[in-house]
């Protein structure tokens, strides 16, 4: 089992910064990928970003350029760096602990409960 806890969200303007961070406990947090989902509202949850448990990335589109995925394993916490910021990234972001295929594929089993992300003059 793995316990996961976001926080960083908040309401940020056009072009702005906001660094998410997501502090798992519960399980060996090295052997983990880890990854970011976002639900905005009437939307279904989709994927943002994965890292591996060698530190491979994979990111969504949407994002690629504008959002960093990384994690300290130290510190068993993992972070969303995301720059340049647009209205329409406004949503509830997820953090999730799973598994990450050769692929790049990146398959979520446990879940936080989500911080709010808004980005509005």
């Amino acid at each position: 089992q793995v316990q996961l806890v976001e926080s960083g969200g908040g309401l940020v303007q056009p072009g702005g910064s906001l660094r998410l961070s997501c502090a798992a406990s519960g399980s060996i947090f090295s052997l983990y990928a880890m990854g970011w989902y976002r639900q905005a509202p009437g939307k279904q949850r989709e994927f943002v970003a994965g890292i591996s448990s060698d530190g491979s990335r994979n990111y969504a589109d949407s994002v690629k350029g504008r959002f960093t995925i990384s994690r300290d394993n130290a510190k068993n916490t993992v972070y969303l760096q995301m720059n340049s910021l647009k209205p329409e990234d406004t949503a509830v972001y997820y953090c999730s602990a799973g598994k990450m295929v050769a692929s790049g594929a990146y398959y979520p089993d446990y879940w936080g409960q989500g911080t709010q992300v808004t980005v509005s003059s």
